[in-house]
């Protein structure tokens, strides 16, 4: 199957939860989930890579109206109904999702989506979405984590206190999906931070102008590396964006305790 229908198909089946019922909260749902879903390039790339995995428990702090689990129930969907092409790898799936979000409007979003998915989804898996900070929010164990976007908004104390508290609940052969910008390429960087703020501010933030603190790369491997990940691969996801985001694929071996 020619992958560029076949995403088309799960782009569509994602956004569906959030088809409108023509309040305003469900027409920004709508419109935000095909605005994110097609033009980031990370949730494409996500799936062609195979960065998630099939079957897994998944926890995604700052996940905004919940796209990642739409995304996953729209994979296996579509693999049920034999719409997945065999160049890429094998459909992701979650056995239980638990969202973190400290926006109220996004959790609700969310909520509302998956009831849609449950109305289909007969028994429906473990989905939902606490509406916390996710300085302070406990994290249940998991197979997969996934931070898209958000670590910039707390302090590095902060930021190094998640990651560990990230790396305990990791199962053995746990993975984390970490996409962070790089201040390396300042131009880039500059704007994807000015559109940060624009996009607070119509998202509803108490500050509209939050403060941020960046990383190197180098500096974000080496701390997941000294946290006990393995592997870390850095991969770039800004394409055809004007964006300096890299993606930190985190694995930890079988047999890490």
């Amino acid at each position: 199957m020619n992958t560029d229908a076949a995403w088309r198909g799960v782009f569509e089946a994602a956004c569906a939860p959030y088809r409108p019922d023509w309040s305003f909260n469900q027409r920004w749902a709508w419109h935000w989930a095909r605005g994110k879903l097609g033009r980031d390039p990370v949730f494409r790339g996500l799936v062609e890579r195979g960065d998630l995995r099939p079957g897994a428990r998944v926890v995604d702090i700052g996940c905004g109206q919940g796209l990642v689990a739409c995304l996953l129930h729209a994979c296996e969907q579509q693999a049920a109904r034999g719409a997945w092409p065999a160049a890429w790898p094998a459909a992701p799936s979650f056995s239980a999702y638990y969202g973190i979000e400290v926006m109220p409007q996004d959790v609700a979003r969310g909520k509302t989506a998956f009831a849609q998915i449950a109305a289909v989804q007969k028994p429906m898996r473990p989905t939902d979405i606490a509406c916390a900070d996710l300085r302070h929010a406990a994290i249940p164990d998991c197979d997969l984590v996934v931070i898209l976007d958000v670590l910039h908004y707390v302090d590095p104390a902060a930021q190094d206190a998640l990651l560990q508290r990230v790396r305990l609940a990791l199962s053995p052969g746990g993975r984390l999906l970490l996409r962070v910008g790089d201040p390396a390429n300042t131009k880039r960087m500059a704007f994807s931070l000015w559109l940060d703020r624009v996009v607070a501010a119509a998202r509803g933030h108490r500050d509209p102008v939050p403060r941020t603190w960046t990383r190197p790369v180098q500096a974000w491997t080496a701390l997941l590396q000294g946290l006990g990940f393995n592997r870390v691969q850095p991969v770039a996801m800004s394409r055809a964006t004007p964006f300096a985001n890299v993606l930190l694929v985190a694995d930890l071996t079988a047999s890490a305790s």
